[in-house]
């Protein structure tokens, strides 16, 4: 395992430098923005602006490292990711929040498909699997430990910002201190929705709903907790537990949509997401206890849908297909992403914080319809011919990239 590890150490220390940074990022800004009067809505277009972002540096970022190299355009996008935090530090305004946030989308989604390109360029077939494994597991623990971090300080002054750029920063040191040969092309993804409905509505929809749902949740999130009456130690954990329930109940749910029809387990997945919806709506509850306990729950069943939903569209997929379609079910997450914390901000201006959860009861509720009346009009995969179950990082959406280093297991 060392032997294996070893040669990628530098890019594995970059990924982790990167994601402690985002996670800062991703809690700062709406924790801090609270505190200074920004409205639900400018909060959400946070989220609105990061997903922008996201979605383009997906698209854009091949032919930028085509121009440049790899190298060369990590160091510009770690840079930039950092200018735009210190920025919203110097301009306290969601005005210039918002668009800074979708810089940082792009950046994020740039630098990281240039190390999961690195990676897979490194991997070996034999080797794959664990690297991804491990690429993962250092993504989440990276990630969960940035929005911890939190509340160790005070988040109405300075040190968090700068702490964040300050990783960012960090986390182009490895890479530009490796000897590793450049890597292959970046992989390139072209937005095919009708080629995608063809091949899996359930897919198409879900995924779609998903992005609604899990951006949502995770830019408004924290907004929530504070509004409910949450201390900062209980928001950083109500943001945190459940991308780590997410991460854990991915064991069991590869398991069972290995074995049956995969539009089951998500159908499944979606009812426990809206029963707990429900309990946020109806029940409202108070305290450190039960809102925690709700939204492990909630993560678990929420982020465990975009494996599913990649996994039953790759069983309907023609063979060597994979990355065109996971990148394309990407870009319809991605859209998602773009209107679900719009929507959800527009609902919390009024100051009730439940608007949250009716977007994503909204979502669930959709979804689970949709994939009823599916149930019903199409047979399930034959079991030899069903892909693997493939392992998703939740510390941040996908890219293309995490497509291609990914497809080996799925082709085991």
């Amino acid at each position: 395992m060392v032997r294996t590890l070893l040669p990628i150490s530098a890019l594995l220390l970059g990924s982790a430098f990167l994601l402690f940074g985002g996670g800062i990022n991703n809690l700062i800004l709406p924790l801090r923005g609270g505190s200074e009067g920004f409205s639900a809505l400018s909060l959400g277009l946070l989220g609105t602006g990061w997903a922008v972002g996201y979605v383009l540096g997906c698209i854009l970022m091949s032919a930028v490292v085509g121009r440049v190299g790899h190298i060369r355009a990590f160091s510009v996008t770690a840079a930039f990711a950092a200018i735009a935090i210190l920025g919203s530090l110097l301009a306290v305004t969601p005005w210039v929040w918002i668009p800074l946030r979708g810089v940082q989308g792009f950046c994020f989604a740039g630098a990281a498909m240039i190390v999961e390109s690195w990676l897979g360029e490194r991997a070996e077939p034999h080797t794959r699997g664990r690297i991804f494994g491990v690429y993962t597991m250092v993504n989440l623990a990276a990630s969960t430990a940035g929005q911890l971090v939190l509340s160790q300080g005070d988040t109405s002054g300075f040190l968090f910002f700068v702490l964040a750029a300050m990783f960012y920063c960090l986390a182009l040191v490895p890479t530009a201190m490796s000897s590793s040969s450049t890597p292959k092309p970046l992989v390139s993804v072209r937005l095919d929705l009708r080629g995608l409905w063809r091949n899996s509505p359930v897919a198409v929809f879900g995924v779609f709903m998903a992005g609604i749902s899990n951006a949502t949740f995770g830019t408004l999130s924290a907004v929530y907790g504070e509004r409910v009456g949450l201390n900062l130690a209980t928001i950083t954990l109500f943001a945190s537990i459940p991308v780590l329930a997410g991460a854990l109940s991915q064991i069991p749910v590869g398991y069972l949509s290995d074995r049956m029809d995969r539009r089951k387990v998500l159908l499944g997945l979606a009812v426990i997401a809206l029963a707990v919806d429900l309990c946020f709506i109806l029940i409202q509850p108070e305290g450190r206890t039960l809102n925690l306990a709700f939204v492990a729950v909630f993560g678990a069943s929420i982020y465990a849908m975009y494996p599913v939903i990649v996994a039953h569209a790759n069983d309907h997929a023609p063979p060597g297909t994979y990355i065109q379609v996971s990148g394309g079910l990407l870009m319809v997450f991605g859209l998602g992403s773009i209107i679900g914390p719009l929507v959800a901000g527009w609902g919390m201006t009024g100051s009730d914080p439940r608007a949250l959860f009716l977007t994503t009861v909204a979502a669930h509720v959709l979804m689970a319809l949709f994939t009823l009346l599916r149930l019903a009009r199409r047979a399930p995969v034959a079991a030899e011919d069903k892909g693997a179950f493939v392992f998703q990082p939740m510390a941040r959406p996908a890219t293309p990239q995490t497509a291609d280093l990914a497809r080996g297991i799925a082709a085991e």
